[in-house]
This record gives structure tokens, C-alpha cells and sequence, in this order.
């Protein structure tokens, strides 16, 4: 609810507070006193648009706040909390504008963007004039007033998220067509590439092998003279140190009794060392070995390496990782042969998906179908008493096509009029007058109203325009209705609208001052003569007068 609303430097009015209470409010006072400040006074704290104009004349900043009663269940506070601002029950939005046309926004004294005070406005109040651009005549609008009235918000819900997963499973095979076509760009040059490894058959740790290979080759005649040579002095005849140690301990085991228990220790590093030369023979014959056979020809070493590295070069690695490379290339040609099962799978997974998606669509579709049925016939019936008897309002829903389904489903909705029996319906905005439109809006909100959870807060600019006696009253009765579950406040220039208000101003203007003053009783009945009769206000004028609010009282 609105409590009140501050008003300081705004064009004609110096300084204000009004102190709204629940039920209808009325605002009443003769054309140019200034009613139209007091709601682009609140408009400016809801976060319309700041203008210099606004700024009273000879100061530097126009401000204004508008305090709330926030209900513990008003949908303002889930986006209270969403933006980290203290939700108390106590709400208060306030907006400077400067003569420099510098603005700045507030809300609970927390600073915020003016589009976010703006966003938090159109949560807290629903504000109507006869010549605005209303909310409701954009169809874009129409799907959320839809699915408010007919409380489908679980099946919207349900359709959000099998869109998302519909589309996360449209974006996987995207991406997964997309690999498969980078991967079939490279599949020659990946066959190429693996065929080539396969041949060379690289191993880790054989450049190191072959340059130490190729190191003995390249002195081979030097390394196998050193070999020959040492081979013949070990065990090459009798003047070789195999042939000189068995000549020693052939003597030495002849004077074993004549020298005693001593020689054994002789005898034995005598064995010894002829076993050391005979590994160190079989050593030097395993080097020797080394250098023959043809994988052993240093021309063929050397073509091996040439190859190695240049494979290395070619991957951008080193020779010793080129097992490894040709084990990643491999993989991903495997996967290039299997790539139809795998996009086959996702493909499965997109079918699901849109088929979920589909389901909870058409669910959706036939509560709003079923909803648009009883709104129609609901504000059908409140357009006779408005003088617009002749008029018709349809809810339109067709199915869009695939390429434009969404998260809140398949259904293009708008709400169409037809002004004339047998003329085609079309949107509002071209079809009705201003006059008309204000009706309309009035008729769907009091139906949309009655759906609402209870207390929003509704604001009406002078939607009785050019209308009066039984049509007039039909206006006052269904803003009386309304206000019976939101506080409304309405600017009028009917008095069969003011009668029925809980509460009634007048505005009026004093030189260069707007004034705003509560009515009771006399006070009330003596400004609806007024609207009545204009300026000579008569005897029957009041008695008129009397008898309306009599009438509104009962």
C-alpha cells in the first residue's frame, strides 16, 4: 500500500505530504489546478523519466519520495533480495532530479540506477491515463497478464526448463557437427600423419641409442683395433695374461706341499683374477658385436635419426614424443571412423528433449486456451455498463512456428477488440479512442484484479473523460469494486466517480502554489456540486450532490 508521498520544489508545489490510507481515493479540482503534478510527482519516484521542468522555478533540485506498507508476500521482495536491498515492511523509493538535469535514485536510502527504481516501481504501482502508452497495449505484454490471470505458473515453469534442456542438448550436437567437420577437414592429413608414424615406429629413448651408437661407429677402426688388441693380450697364446696366469698357478699347485697352507690364498686370487680376464673377454666380444650386422651401418643410423627428428619437427616435439603423438593422432582418427554413432546419440538426446519440451508446451497451450475463455466472457460482461455495449474483447492465441518457440512456450497471444457487432477485431491502440481504451483497461483490470493477490496499488488519470450520468456511475462502481481488494487512487472529473470514493482531495491553485486539501462531509458534498454545476453552484447541484453520495454510502 501507499502510505505517502513527500513533495519538495516540484513546479508549483513548494512543499507537500500526502497520507494515503486503503480503499479509493479520489482527487478532484478544476482543470490547471495541478493534478497532473501530483502523479508525475509519484511517477518520478516510481522512476519515469527525471525532466529539468519538473524543478520548481528559482531552486536548484526537485525531490520526491514515495513510502510503502510492503506485505511479507509482495513480489517486490524476492527482487529486493535479489538486489541485496533490505526488504523491511517499511519501503521507501525517493528520486531527486537538479536543475542540471541531473538525477539520482534511492531506495531505502541504498543508492540505485534509475532503471532499477523504475523496474521496483512497476512492481508497486499500476499507474493508467486516458492518453498514455498503457502497458496493456503492447502485445508483448499480453502472455504475462495471461498466465497471471490463470495461474499457470507451474506449467510456465515446467516449460522453462525443458527448453533449457532442450537447447543445451541442441547446442551439444551443434558443437559435436561442428568438431566433426573440423575433424573430417584434417582426416587426410590425420590418415597421412598416423600412416607415417606407424611406419617409423618411434620409440622412446632410441635417438639417444643411436647417438651413442653412431659415436662408436664413427671410430669404429680405432675402437676395434683397441678391442682386438686388448682381446690378444688377455688370452691371445702364450705370452698372453690368461696363458701367464695358468702358467703361474700350474706351478704354484706343483709346491703345494713344499710351501704349505699359504699357497691356497695364492691359488685362489690366482682363479679369481683368471675369471675377472674372462669376463672382461666376454665384455669386449660383446662390444665387438656390437658392429656387425647391417642395422649397425652408420649410413642407416643415420637415416633412422634423419627420419626421427624430422617427424619430431613436423609435430613440434621431441623424437623421444613421438610414440605418444602417434598414439593421440590415432585416437582422434578412431573417433573421426565412430563419429556417426556419436552425433546418432546426441541426435537421440535432441529428439527427447524437444519432445519433453513439446509436452509441457501443449500443456501450457490448453491452459491458456481454456483461462483466455473465461477472461473473455468475464470482461465482455463488465463492457455493457461502460457504454460499450456494442464492443467485444477476444483473447487471440496462435502457435507460433518452431523457429520461434521459446522458455515461455509456443504461443503468440494478444488481446483484440472490435468496437462494431461484425467488424474485425484488431489491437486495442487501433481500433478504440482514448475514451474507449480507458474503459477497456478499467473493464480487464477489475477482472484481472480479482485474480491478483491482494494489495496492489492501482492509479487511474481521468479514464471518466467524456463520459457521464449511468456510464459515469458504472466507472465509479467497478474503481469501488477494485479498491475493495488494492488501494486505488484515481484523478476525476466525474462526481459519480468521487462520490464512491473512502477518501476525496481537492487540488487547487493559489498564485504560484498547488494546494492539496482532504474533504469531510460538507467540505465533500459542497466540491461534487461544484463538478456538478461548475463555478454557481446551485441548490439542486447539491441536492444532487447529496443524494450521489447517499447512494454511494448505501
Amino acid at each position: 500500500m501507499l502510505r505517502a508521498l513527500h513533495i519538495r520544489n516540484v513546479v508549483l508545489i513548494d512543499q507537500l505530504t500526502l497520507e494515503f490510507s486503503p480503499g479509493l481515493s479520489a482527487l478532484t479540482g478544476e482543470t490547471g489546478a495541478g493534478k497532473s503534478i501530483l502523479l508525475d510527482s509519484l511517477g518520478l519516484a516510481l522512476g519515469s523519466r527525471a525532466e529539468t521542468a519538473l524543478v520548481r522555478h528559482g531552486t536548484d533540485q526537485a525531490t520526491v519520495s514515495a513510502e510503502f506498507d510492503l506485505p511479507k508476500d509482495h513480489a517486490a521482495r524476492a527482487w529486493l533480495n535479489e538486489q541485496g536491498i533490505e526488504a523491511e515492511s517499511e519501503l521507501i523509493l525517493r528520486r531527486s532530479v537538479g536543475s542540471d538535469g541531473r538525477s539520482r535514485a534511492f531506495i531505502n536510502d541504498a543508492p540505485v540506477s534509475a532503471g532499477a527504481l523504475k523496474t521496483l516501481g512497476d512492481l508497486l504501482v499500476d499507474i493508467h491515463g486516458q492518453f498514455e502508452t498503457y502497458g496493456l497495449l503492447n502485445p508483448q505484454t499480453h502472455r504475462q497478464v495471461l498466465d497471471d490471470y490463470a495461474g499457470t505458473t507451474p506449467q510456465v515453469r515446467a516449460v522453462e526448463a525443458a527448453y533449457s534442456l532442450w537447447q543445451d542438448a541442441e547446442k551439444k550436437l551443434e558443437n559435436a557437427r561442428a568438431e566433426a567437420e573440423k575433424a573430417a577437414a584434417n582426416e587426410a592429413w590425420l590418415r597421412v600423419v598416423v600412416e607415417e608414424l606407424e611406419t617409423l615406429d618411434p620409440q622412446p629413448g632410441e635417438e639417444a641409442e643411436i647417438l651413442g651408437l653412431r659415436l662408436k661407429l664413427q671410430n669404429r677402426d680405432a675402437v676395434t683395433g683397441a678391442l682386438d688388441g686388448a682381446a690378444q693380450a688377455i688370452e691371445g697364446g702364450e705370452g698372453s695374461a690368461e696363458a701367464g696366469i695358468g702358467q703361474a698357478w700350474k706351478l704354484l699347485s706343483r709346491a703345494q706341499d713344499k710351501i704349505g697352507d699359504e699357497v691356497k690364498e695364492i691359488l685362489e686370487t690366482l682363479d679369481r683374477a683368471a675369471s675377472t680376464l674372462q669376463e672382461a673377454v666376454r665384455q669386449i666380444g660383446r662390444i665387438q658385436g656390437s658392429f656387425d650386422g647391417p642395422t649397425h651401418d652408420i649410413n642407416a643410423l643415420e637415416d633412422r635419426l634423419y627420419d626421427l627428428r624430422g617427424q619430431a619437427r613436423k609435430h613440434q616435439c621431441t623424437p623421444d614424443e613421438l610414440a605418444a603423438k602417434r598414439e593421440v593422432l590415432g585416437s582422434q582418427l578412431k573417433l573421426i571412423d565412430h563419429q556417426d554413432h556419436v552425433l546418432g546419440d546426441i541426435e537421440k538426446q535432441v529428439a527427447l528433449a524437444k519432445g519433453v519440451y513439446e509436452k509441457a508446451a501443449e500443456t501450457l497451450h490448453q491452459a491458456r486456451v481454456k483461462a483466455s475463455s473465461k477472461l473473455d466472457k468475464q470482461v465482455n460482461k463488465e463492457l455493457g455498463p461502460l457504454k460499450l455495449d456494442k464492443a467485444t474483447f477476444a483473447t487471440q492465441i496462435d502457435v507460433f512456428p518452431q523457429s520461434q518457440w521459446n522458455s515461455t512456450g509456443m504461443d503468440d497471444i494478444r488481446f483484440l477488440v472490435s468496437t462494431n457487432p461484425g467488424s474485425a477485431p484488431g489491437a486495442l491502440n487501433k481500433i478504440a479512442s482514448g475514451g474507449e481504451m480507458a474503459r477497456f483497461m478499467l473493464a480487464l483490470k477489475v477482472v484481472l484484479a480479482e485474480q491478483a493477490p491482494a494489495g496492489g496499488v492501482y492509479v487511474f488519470d481521468e479514464i471518466d473523460t467524456g463520459i457521464g450520468g449511468a456510464t459515469a456511475s458504472a466507472v465509479g462502481e467497478r474503481l469501488a469494486r477494485l479498491s475493495g481488494q488494492h488501494q486505488v487512487l484515481v484523478v476525476t472529473h466525474s462526481p459519480q466517480v468521487a462520490a464512491r470514493a473512502n477518501h476525496h482531495w481537492v487540488v487547487s491553485k493559489a498564485k504560484a502554489n498547488t494546494n492539496v486539501i482532504p474533504l469531510e462531509s460538507a467540505a465533500r458534498q459542497e466540491e461534487i456540486a461544484r463538478m456538478l454545476s461548475g463555478a454557481s453552484i446551485t441548490p439542486e447541484a447539491r441536492a444532487a450532490a447529496g443524494k450521489l453520495l447517499e447512494a454511494s454510502a448505501a
